[in-house]
This record gives C-alpha cells, sequence and structure tokens, in this order.
C-alpha cells in the first residue's frame, strides 16, 4: 500500500453518486471498473474559482474497501459534513471533488517531524488533568494552501481538535503525531460533464 495510482475515473464516480443521490437514488454503486483495493481515503467538494471548502469527510481506515469508501465518502462530504449546509443541484456546476487515497504512514519522532509540502498528519493528545482524548488532521495540501509554517499548522490542528488551552511548548512535546502522503486528483463538474455520456 506504500504506491497507489488514481485516474479521473474515481473522482467522476463520486459525482455520479451524488448526482443520483440528488435525483432520489441513493443506492447508487460505483463502477465495478474501480479496483477495488484498500485504501484510507479522503473526498473533498470545493466550490467557485477561490475553491472554498463545501465537505470533506474520509478514514483512516485500511481495511475499507476503494469502490464503497468512494461511494460512502461522497455522499458524508456532500450531505453530512457538520460543518456546512447539504450540497444542492443548484451548487453542482461550480463544485469540484477531490480524492486523496493516503498512503506512506509512519510515526514522527516528534510533532515537528514532517514537511509542510509533503506530509498530511493527524496528531493525538491527552492534557495533563484532561480526561480528554483531542485528535485532529490536516491533509497534505492543507498547509501549503492556507501558507502555513509546522507551528502554524500545529496551533490550527489543535484548535481544530477541539482543545482551548494554551498552545505552547509544553503541550507540542504532549502531541503523538502521525505523518502520511497523499495521491489525489481534483475535477471540476464541467471535466465530469464533458467525460460522462448524456
Amino acid at each position: 500500500m506504500s504506491t497507489a495510482t488514481i485516474t479521473p475515473e474515481y473522482v467522476y464516480n463520486c459525482f455520479d453518486v451524488i448526482t443520483n443521490y440528488l435525483q432520489g437514488n441513493t443506492k447508487f454503486q460505483v463502477s465495478p471498473e474501480i479496483p477495488n483495493e484498500k485504501y484510507p481515503l479522503f473526498v473533498t467538494w470545493t466550490t467557485g474559482p477561490d475553491k472554498d471548502l463545501r465537505g470533506c469527510i474520509g478514514t483512516f481506515s485500511k481495511n475499507l474497501a476503494l469502490r464503497e469508501g468512494l461511494r460512502d465518502f461522497a455522499i458524508s462530504s456532500a450531505f453530512k459534513d457538520t460543518r456546512f449546509r447539504p450540497i444542492s443541484v443548484k451548487e453542482l456546476p461550480a463544485l469540484n471533488c477531490g480524492v486523496s487515497l493516503l498512503v506512506k504512514f509512519e510515526q514522527a519522532k516528534d510533532c515537528f517531524d514532517w514537511e509542510v509540502g509533503k506530509h498530511g498528519i493527524r496528531i493525538e493528545f491527552t492534557k495533563r488533568g484532561d480526561r480528554n482524548q483531542y485528535d485532529g488532521v490536516f491533509l497534505p495540501e492543507v498547509m501549503p494552501e492556507q501558507g502555513w509554517d509546522k507551528e502554524t499548522t500545529l496551533k490550527h490542528l489543535v484548535r481544530k481538535a477541539g482543545y482551548d488551552g494554551p498552545v505552547n511548548d509544553e503541550l507540542f512535546e504532549l502531541i503523538r503525531l502521525e505523518r502520511f502522503q497523499s495521491v489525489k486528483m481534483t475535477k471540476s463538474y464541467q471535466d465530469y460533464v464533458q467525460n460522462r455520456p448524456q
């Protein structure tokens, strides 16, 4: 699972799933031509020229078959990401869909043992005296898109994880970080329409 290939069909199948879902066909299945290998994956929806985020949900499970994962996370990220209202039919022409297959997972020696632009990161920590377990993820493309360095990224990810206490060197020492890479392809709804018979 250290290498992965991705084709436009993966993304077009996500568009197939949500356009069918919007038409009431909630049982639509991804094409059997998609290989049924197992990968952790994320499906990301953006909209407009600035590619504003509209939904992003995925899994780190290495046991989910690709066809099932593409279908489930196309639906979840489009309609069930609680940060956003569900995607509507009128938004379709401005949508972009990205599929990320996650590979090369490695435990980092500390929370700064990763490279901006190369790695995605997943953190976990428990603050002393706090019973809560905090965790959060950023895919590899997030940091370059936002213009963040490592420390800024970690501060944002700690907040995303739900922690509202001080973010300092003491906290950084508590963070367990797993780094990973992704193979990603993004296509627009216009690309999809041009590549699907009507």
